[in-house]
């Protein structure tokens, strides 16, 4: 029964930091981040990851996903893909380089500069989703521009992972063929378009028939997490797959139907162990040898994939605080980096003495990236006069 006390205290945990959060003008994704950390092994140690913390975190974040993309406007999207393609370059670009600069600073060897580049190019909009639905901003320009961005962004640093493991990496990691691995992406996107135009409709419209409770619900989490597994197969992240499911149908006359009920379901357990799991990952354990790394490591992270997104949506059309508000949004490393620094690991990209420091780096941003969007929406919305 333990695992149930853990949800006893991640529940009550979880809504009463986020109602402070939000008392303090913060984004209550703040406070469920924060409350990770505290009742997490770094502080009180009242809850340890385990496995059935992963399994509801990981249905939590492919519901957050999902409910995204059921809100997106996909003509909205379509309207600025190339923006989103830009955000995503410029959001890859700045912090390979930051990241590669900053390992060669502290005198680690190229390849492990180059995966710490190839870190933080990652982004996880998973906790900007979270801030953006508060703000009532997710079908906005800025945010359709931002989740765009964030599948280019899967797709580009998957590829340049594969191309680093398969020069540098050792294990299991050393003999990927890369156009093996575009071509799965390829299939994926290809796959997740014909299922979403010809079968997601009609299968919706004939189960939802069915002389059984909620049969519309359990079929469309049937297609999130189809999508994710799809997604994972062909080397795509879960959470692009289970987006992808919820784009799908948000072009259907069930989409209002569903998105209520899921948000339900999602945000009464499963999204709350998602946010309190990340806090889990910190522990404090050797990081005052390496806080100089730690300090650098985080202003990089920080500086170059907002001003590399916010370059990107400049070139593309935005105003200048439009531009930092969608670059805001792409500063989340999140989950999606927390994968590539176990992989890194696995392939002998990254040292184990640096592995803390690297995850409280990837947990800074995350925690940064709630407030800053608050402050820089928040800004452009009274310049705009919203």
């Amino acid at each position: 029964m333990e695992f149930v006390l853990y949800l006893v205290l991640i529940l009550s945990g979880t809504k009463l930091a986020g109602h402070i959060a939000v008392r303090f003008g913060q984004p209550s994704v703040l406070g469920e981040l924060i409350i990770g950390i505290i009742l997490g092994p770094a502080i009180l140690g009242w809850i340890h990851d385990g496995e059935f913390i992963h399994i509801f975190a990981e249905i939590g974040v492919l519901l957050l996903m999902f409910m995204a993309g059921l809100e997106t406007d996909l003509d909205q999207l379509k309207k600025n893909w190339k923006s989103a393609f830009a955000v995503a370059v410029g959001g890859i670009i700045l912090p390979l380089a930051g990241g590669f600069g900053a390992g060669e600073l502290f005198g680690l060897s190229a390849s492990h500069s180059l995966f710490l580049g190839v870190l933080l190019s990652a982004t996880s909009v998973s906790i900007t989703v979270q801030v953006l639905k508060e703000m009532n901003r997710l079908d906005s320009r800025e945010g359709t521009t931002i989740l765009g961005a964030a599948v280019v962004d899967d797709v580009l640093v998957v590829v340049l992972l594969a191309v680093l493991t398969s020069f540098y990496g050792t294990g299991t990691g050393g003999d990927i063929s890369i156009g093996l691995l575009l071509g799965k992406k390829l299939m994926f996107f290809a796959g997740v378009f014909l299922a979403g135009w010809l079968v997601i409709p009609r299968t919706l419209k004939l189960l939802s028939r069915l002389k059984v409770t909620e049969p519309l619900i359990s079929i469309a989490l049937v297609f999130c997490f189809a999508f994710a597994y799809f997604g994972e197969k062909m080397g795509i992240a879960g959470i692009i797959g289970a987006f992808a499911a919820g784009l799908a149908i948000s072009q259907t006359t069930y989409k209002h139907d569903i998105e209520n009920k899921v948000e339900a379901l999602s945000y009464s357990i499963f999204v709350p162990v998602f946010f309190v799991s990340i806090g889990l990952n910190v522990s404090f354990d050797g990081v005052g040898k390496q806080i100089g790394l730690l300090v650098v490591l985080t202003i990089v992270a920080v500086l170059t994939k907002l001003l590399g997104g916010a370059a990107g949506a400049r070139l593309t059309g935005f105003n200048g605080r439009s531009s930092i508000a969608i670059g805001s949004g792409m500063v989340s490393r999140g989950e999606v980096a927390l994968i590539i620094a176990a992989t890194g690991m696995q392939s002998g990209l990254l040292l184990p003495e640096y592995f803390t420091t690297v995850i409280i780096t990837i947990i800074l941003t995350t925690l940064i990236a709630p407030p800053l969007l608050k402050i820089v929406f928040s800004t452009a919305a009274d310049r705009n006069g919203v």
